[in-house]
């Protein structure tokens, strides 16, 4: 049975190239890409992609409905089914361009990809998100044990995201050096922090607690004074693996290498926040905790701006749609008390200019 083409692999690592280099797609989402051409090889056969015909196209749309998750055995999710299809729309709509191919493809033949309206609309809709509250994983951070030294970085990666919203891939690769106590502020520089996009920026730590923020403090402390860490080391070094006096291999201290990626920062979470009975909220989340906070704080464009530009966003628009979604029942709560603040006659009690006047300064600043 056929495992590849070998005119395949040439033009996909074409592609690949372009995606990387030309859209400058991040690694992790180009191997997402080369999982749904893989997916549609396997069920081609591994024909030459020369010989793509819309009929194929279709087949494998309603194969892909039929197909269940590995892990849970149900059907695949409607998101997943999009993303694969509009992955393989943007590859064979490339193809249909490219010498050897456009003779074969037409642009036309990619639309074939598309999932129904209804699919599409029920795949990208916008729904409600589990969003810990402040107070909660102010819970988790003070429930965390900080006997050894895992367990005071442990703590500190928690409230060190608290802070700073920082995503867990930066989190994970930040240096002592990025982080200026007395200015309460974290410089995050990409040519050593992982951030998206690689965007270099400065976050000062959000107003959540002058506790927490000493936790942060303790732990950079901890970090000079007793385990001689310089600027250049670590801000959560990695766990030193070794084998234990019971002869099995376990966390002995930390090591001074950086995390790879990650997956040991959504463990440590999944932990915390199940040792404080709460549901697991991940690392990123809390960017939705933040985005919820400076809608209750910030009172002026200006201030929504800041506290935007401080989790990283060039406009504010992108913390409005990504992360400013209102709860249902604080949405609830703003219409009551807006029916609440009207006068006799209906009308709301404020300036019709006033409040067109803000509309406008927020639409231009955003």
């Amino acid at each position: 049975m056929k495992k590849h083409h070998p005119k395949n692999e040439r033009i996909k690592r074409r592609y690949f190239d372009y995606l990387k280099e030309a859209k400058r797609m991040d690694v992790s989402s180009v191997d997402l890409v080369a999982a749904s051409i893989a997916a549609f090889e396997q069920y081609s056969n591994y024909q030459d992609f020369a010989k793509f015909h819309i009929e194929k196209a279709k087949g494998f749309k309603a194969h892909l409905y039929q197909q269940r998750n590995a892990t849970t055995g149900n059907p695949l999710s409607k998101a997943t089914i999009h993303s694969r299809l509009m992955a393989l729309k943007a590859f064979v709509f490339w193809l249909a361009g490219q010498p050897g191919y456009k003779a074969r493809i037409s642009y036309a033949d990619a639309d074939y990809f598309n999932p129904s309206a209804n699919d599409s609309r029920i795949a990208t809709a916008r729904r409600e998100k589990k969003v810990p509250t402040v107070e909660q994983v102010r819970h988790v951070i003070f429930a965390m044990p900080d006997g050894s030294d895992v367990e005071k970085r442990d703590r500190a990666i928690v409230a060190f995201t608290l802070l700073t919203g920082a995503r867990d891939n930066a989190v994970a690769s930040f240096r002592l050096k990025h982080v200026d106590l007395e200015a309460r502020s974290v410089f995050q520089d990409a040519r050593d922090v992982r951030t998206k996009s690689r965007k270099t920026f400065t976050t000062f730590f959000f107003p959540v607690g002058e506790d927490v923020e000493a936790v942060l403090g303790d732990w950079i402390d901890h970090l000079k004074g007793k385990l001689w860490f310089g600027p250049d080391d670590p801000l959560f070094p990695a766990t030193k693996v070794a084998l234990t006096n019971a002869g099995l291999f376990g966390a002995v201290g930390l090591s001074r290498d950086h995390w790879k990626n990650a997956s040991a920062i959504r463990r440590i979470f999944k932990s915390a926040f199940e040792a404080a009975g709460l549901p697991y909220a991940n690392p990123h989340s809390l960017r939705n905790t933040l985005a919820m906070l400076g809608e209750r704080r910030c009172r002026t464009p200006e201030e929504f701006k800041a506290w935007s530009q401080n989790l990283g966003h060039e406009r504010v628009a992108t913390t409005l749609n990504s992360y400013g979604t209102v709860a249902t029942n604080r949405q609830g709560e703003i219409i009551t008390g807006l029916k609440a603040e009207t006068i006799g006659n209906g009308v709301p009690n404020i300036e019709i200019e006033e409040l067109a006047a803000l509309v406008a300064r927020m639409l231009k600043k955003a």
